[in-house]
């Protein structure tokens, strides 16, 4: 039986020499706390054979906080544990401190990176992709979606759309939230680019539900592909509101981290999509959370914004095996430094992604990237 028999954690700020200090600020008319430089949190696994384990959460701020976590209370239970057994041993780290009321968050988190270097560690033990294990790749590609569309006004956006439907692109998503009238006029300059061009909207929880039911409706006549988090985030019965008085789809996901959070939302029929991310969630509970929003025949478009080149590899890989796949994110402006912390990198296709074939997440960390990166 092998052995885990350390744990390390990296906490990262991938600052160039010219950054200025580290501090956080917002970004209106989104509420949510950003980093002035890109942070994630790795984690290496080694068993008692020398075989290595990466993962990582979505962690773009503060990073040290899940790091913590896993410091003082995941690594004892993790020590001397058979680290092919992913699932009992992911099963027994939530059990810690959920009784608490700490299943979700941080907690969360990082046993999220947990569950990815133990998916990791266990294909380079077996000598197979982390696919393989969870019973096999649906696709050899993964396709993708546009994510970020950028632009200050609406004739730089309709250029940036042009660009990426010269080279194959029909599926993008625009941040708004500027006023219904505003944000309707942007989505219909886009739809002039391209008669197949799907659009999705996020709206960051930004509006209320009367905002946000004119918002869809307009949606409606302009064939709008989706609608992301258009309220509250934790606002399930607002949610699911607004998806009675539009057509257009309803999205939310990236905030929850397990099964039970996504619950109410498929029951109370508050999302037509689910969009959770691997660090965050872990492969092993996305996998489980699509057969679970499959019953209601539910499809996933899993999120990913500001994570690095360890947890796209692992969504690369949960999406492949899911079979109710709508699309994953892809993220232009933020995929440069994916590749900042891999020896060979992960190819950026508009289109989809090409599924690893090695062992493991089918990636080689550099490490001595990680370690400089590091803030401990």
């Amino acid at each position: 039986m092998q052995k885990i028999t350390d744990v390390e954690v990296f906490p990262l700020v991938l600052a160039g020499p010219d950054a200025p200090p580290r501090h956080y600020s917002t970004k209106p008319p989104w509420p949510s706390v950003y980093a002035s430089s890109r942070e994630a949190l790795l984690v290496k696994l080694t068993a008692d054979d020398g075989s290595v384990g990466w993962g990582e959460a979505l962690a773009p701020v503060a990073p040290e906080v899940p790091a913590k976590i896993i410091e003082l209370l995941l690594t004892p239970a993790l020590l001397g544990a058979d680290p092919t057994r992913v699932r009992p041993l992911v099963t027994s780290l939530r059990a810690l401190m959920r009784e608490r009321g700490h299943l979700g968050g941080h907690q969360g988190d990082a046993v999220a990176a947990i569950d990815v270097a133990l998916w990791d560690l266990a294909g380079r033990i077996a000598g197979v992709p982390v696919h393989q294990l969870l019973g096999g790749a649906q696709r050899d590609v993964v396709p993708t979606y546009v994510s970020g569309l950028q632009g200050a006004t609406d004739s730089e956006r309709v250029a940036h759309a042009q660009d990426w439907v010269a080279q194959g692109v029909r599926q993008v998503k625009i941040g708004l939230g500027h006023g219904v009238r505003e944000d309707l006029a942007t989505v219909e300059a886009l739809r002039a680019v391209h008669d197949d061009l799907q659009i999705a909207v996020d709206l960051h929880g930004v509006y209320d539900v009367a905002q946000s039911v004119r918002l869809g409706r307009g949606l409606d006549e302009l064939g709008g592909w989706f609608l992301e988090a258009p309220v509250g985030f934790e606002d399930v019965a607002g949610h699911a509101e607004i998806a009675r008085r539009i057509d257009t789809p309803v999205a939310i996901g990236e905030s929850m981290r397990h099964r039970q959070e996504f619950r109410p939302w498929l029951e109370g029929k508050a999302a037509s999509i689910l969009q959770p991310d691997v660090g965050r969630t872990g492969i092993t509970e996305l996998v489980d959370l699509a057969a679970v929003a499959d019953t209601w025949f539910t499809p996933l478009a899993p999120h990913h914004s500001s994570g690095l080149g360890v947890v796209m590899a692992a969504s690369i890989h949960a999406s492949a095996v899911v079979g109710n796949l709508l699309a994953y994110e892809f993220h232009p402006t933020l995929f440069g430094p994916v590749n900042d912390v891999l020896v060979t990198p992960i190819g950026a296709g508009p289109r989809g992604f090409a599924v690893p074939a090695g062992p493991g997440l089918g990636i080689e960390v550099d490490e001595d990237a990680v370690r400089a990166a590091s803030v401990r």
